[in-house]
């Protein structure tokens, strides 16, 4: 009866304490998600709080796109018989996109490194890859959200038609692309050795890319030359698989999955590069 007693005792006890770990591990599992989304919340604010960040990233693609339809007109053009609008809102996108989980990125690491907040926010007990995800969840946020903006403008004021069919092709386009633009970001930032390098670096990288991957201007247009260098780079292929999106004539839900392998190629080349040569001190406590 004793020995009875005491098993009854020990399995009571056992189950009790899988119960526990059990909820320890679901509690656990909330607490990281909590973690990264409060993380998220505090860049996203850090974000909307940065004047010359939410002007570059918000109202520039949208300036744009009011810029190009005044100066160059809204004119059915083509052989597929649709407006201008229809061209430049697919690259447009694609430079919101950029402009978030890219630019802006760049520059905000780079000078937060340069000023010790990323070391400082290292030394919390806070993992290291919840500071990154919820840095990089704020860009794609972002980056839908302005390139949501773009669309609905689009279309609304200047009839710039997307087919409902290819609208996941738009999202999925728009994912893959922001996190590999966010990946190169964290890349390119840990090989510029200064906060005031950081915007002249992104800016003479990204704008002749702009120019010849079809953001502003039709790529067909350009010399054979430019549109081989430019097939090379990722902005080619996010603004080309929007655009595929874009086109009436795609017949199905409008994947370029070419252009998506290409991203994801581009995305594996900044995780090696950012693995080997990210760092949260700034470059001068480095040399």
């Amino acid at each position: 009866m004793i020995l009875l007693i005491r098993w009854f005792i020990r399995h009571h006890r056992s189950r009790n304490t899988s119960s526990e770990k059990v909820r320890g591990a679901r509690t656990s599992h909330n607490g990281v998600l909590s973690l990264v989304l409060h993380q998220a919340r505090y860049d996203l604010l850090g974000f909307l709080r940065n004047k010359q960040a939410r002007f570059f990233t918000l109202l520039l693609p949208v300036a744009f796109l009011v810029i190009l339809v005044g100066l160059f007109g809204n004119h059915i053009v083509g052989s597929e018989h649709v407006k201008a609008s229809t061209y430049y809102v697919p690259g447009l996108s694609a430079m919101a996109v950029i402009a978030a989980s890219f630019v802006n990125l760049v520059i905000s690491i780079t000078t937060q490194r340069e000023s010790g907040v990323l070391k400082r926010r290292r030394a919390t007990p806070v993992p290291a890859w919840v500071l990154i995800a919820g840095r990089a969840l704020t860009a794609m946020a972002v980056s839908l959200a302005t390139m949501s903006v773009v669309m609905v403008i689009g279309r609304f004021a200047y009839g710039a038609d997307l087919p409902v069919r290819t609208i996941p092709a738009v999202a999925l386009t728009a994912i893959v692309g922001s996190i590999a633009f966010c990946v190169l970001g964290y890349a390119l930032s840990s090989l510029i050795g200064s906060a005031d390098a950081a915007q002249p670096i992104v800016q003479a990288t990204m704008l002749p890319l702009y120019f010849i991957s079809g953001v502003f201007v039709p790529d067909v247009s350009l010399p054979s030359w430019l549109q081989h260098i430019a097939e090379f780079f990722p902005v080619e292929h996010l603004a080309g698989g929007l655009h595929h999106a874009y086109d009436p004539a795609v017949r199905g839900i409008g994947i370029a999955w070419s252009d998506l392998g290409v991203l994801a190629l581009w995305m594996v080349a900044g995780l090696v590069i950012a693995l080997r040569r990210f760092r949260w001190t700034p470059a001068a406590a480095a040399a």
